[in-house]
């Protein structure tokens, strides 16, 4: 009787990626303490996701968008005041085949923001959001690699390589810490606030992955003498995700998402801001997994029934880092003699080309300039600088499946005489790669008696499109090795259609294994 062996193969199938723009508007009654508003001059957030659910054809998110406002007050000397306020928002977007036993990756960036003044004490504020969903559903199957007691039985196998989850873990870090300001400030109030999380790593140690990155803080501030002053500041955030059997060839794919911030003048200190950050932070492990698959079998004298299966799986997972470097002069009017106080730079990639072994990557800088004149009024303007980035070096790249992180590493900007700006940028791509494996595997093998005995010696046989030996072999309840020999045949992988092969019965031999 045959006997199976059996592999378990660990699954995170990805079930279904879904890209959305939603709105989220809301209103602000300016507090009793601020002057009326003339007009707004600049506003900004930083979103929060604090809940996230899978459910049936659809996730439904929970968030935040802290946001800041800069304003020019009316009936007062000053130029410059602050507003700061939250916006909720709850979203059900429409995700088909999600279930609610699965997990959630998401990606949510303000791509843009503005407010409204309603009337002097009233702020009506709308914000755009590009949300990026992917739903996994995590499956552990059973692939049979071997199998027993099965003399004559003939097999056909394949060596495969493809990414097994080993894990998947998240924790939540708390980055606190107070950002001291100049001794000579003294803090009126945060007009602006600007959150990445950089310098992204990963260290494996026994059991644990241990995560590193840094949340780097831009705060535009006002002091009590009507100064505007920036602070540029990094907090660790660093943390230890217990996975069980993880070890350090392995490949990690790490999503960080901040959950809640709270940034306001510390009251305990002078001359100092209090942050206080709430970052989730998941980790999916996979192991890259060496598998000897039996596509296909049956055996000359007896009748095998057996069912196929087909199971969706990853291969060739990595993951590539570059530096790109872009060095452009643009014009900006009217700005001679005004003092550039702050950039805001956001990535976006508009269009993805997979070209043989190269992904081109077209995308842009959306950046936000502000000037502050002689009389302390800040000017905005705003700049666009279109790039390109390339993948390169790939298997047919074509095929690949990518997930591209742009983040911002250095910059610098050099104002020229007409308005002409020099912008240095450096931007680290890090770009997710990995390839979808459909697999035929066997199951339920059963014995059905003997095969019906052929009552020929030899046959000879015309080969037709699409021919294999192995095809020709297990129709006439011949082998491979058989019609290999007869026919002096080398490369049992090159057959022709036209080519006459001669067929010979089969006789009973203990080999039984073809790769």
């Amino acid at each position: 009787m045959i006997e199976a062996q059996r592999e378990n193969l660990n699954i995170n199938k990805l079930v279904a990626e879904r890209k959305e723009i939603i709105m989220v508007e809301g209103d602000m009654i300016v507090p009793d303490s601020k002057p009326d508003i003339l007009d707004t001059i600049c506003t900004s957030g930083v979103v929060s996701i604090y809940k996230k659910e899978a459910q049936d054809e659809k996730v439904r998110l929970d968030g935040s968008i802290n946001t800041y406002i800069i304003y020019m007050p009316d009936g007062t000397e000053e130029q410059v005041r602050g507003l700061n306020t939250n916006i909720d928002f709850s979203e059900n977007i429409n995700v088909p085949n999600c279930k609610e036993e699965m997990n959630i990756v998401s990606d949510v960036k303000v791509k843009s923001i503005e407010a409204k003044v309603l009337n002097g004490r009233k702020i009506s504020i709308k914000a755009t959001l590009e949300i990026n969903l992917k739903v996994y559903n995590q499956d552990s199957v059973e692939i049979i690699n071997e199998i027993q007691n099965a003399d004559n039985v003939q097999i056909l196998k394949e060596d495969l390589k493809v990414n097994s989850l080993v894990g998947q873990g998240e924790t939540k870090i708390y980055a606190k810490d107070n950002i001291n300001i100049d001794n000579i400030d003294n803090l009126a109030e945060i007009l602006k606030t600007q959150i990445c999380l950089v310098d992204k790593d990963i260290k494996i140690s026994y059991n644990k992955v241990l995560t590193k990155s840094e949340a780097e803080i831009r705060i535009m501030y006002l002091t009590e003498d009507n100064r505007i002053n920036n602070i540029t500041y990094k907090i660790p955030v660093v943390g230890f995700i217990d996975i069980q059997d993880v070890t350090e060839g392995n490949i990690c794919d790490v999503n960080y998402e901040i959950k809640n911030v709270i940034i306001k003048p510390n009251t305990q200190e002078e001359h100092s801001i209090y942050v206080e950050i709430e970052i989730s932070v998941m980790c999916y492990v996979y192991e890259e997994k060496q598998i000897n698959l039996i596509q296909d079998m049956y055996s000359p004298i007896e009748n095998i029934d057996f069912e196929k299966k087909q199971i969706m799986t990853m291969t060739e997972k990595q993951c590539v880092k570059n530096t790109k470097q872009i060095r452009e002069k643009i014009n900006l009017k009217d700005i001679e003699g005004l003092n550039l106080i702050d950039v805001d730079i956001m990535p976006s990639i508009s269009n993805e080309n997979k070209i043989n072994s190269k992904i081109l990557y077209e995308a842009e800088l959306g950046m936000k300039f502000i000037f502050e004149n002689s009389r302390s009024q800040l000017i905005v303007k705003e700049a666009k600088i279109p790039f390109e980035c390339t993948v390169e070096n790939l298997q047919n790249g074509e095929v690949l499946n990518a997930n591209c992180d742009m983040e911002i590493k250095n910059r610098d900007f050099i104002i020229q005489d007409g308005g002409d700006i020099n912008c240095n940028i450096d931007i680290q791509t890090d770009t997710n790669l990995y390839r979808n494996a459909s697999i035929n595997a066997i199951d339920s093998i059963q014995e059905s008696g003997e095969r019906e005995e052929q009552d020929y010696s030899i046959v000879i046989y015309i080969v037709k499109k699409g021919d294999t030996l192995w095809n020709i072999a297990k129709e006439f309840g011949s082998t491979i090795d058989a019609i290999a020999r007869v026919n002096g045949i080398e490369d049992r992988n090159q057959i022709y259609p036209g080519q006459k092969l001669y067929i010979p019965r089969f006789e009973r031999i203990s080999e039984r294994s073809y790769e």
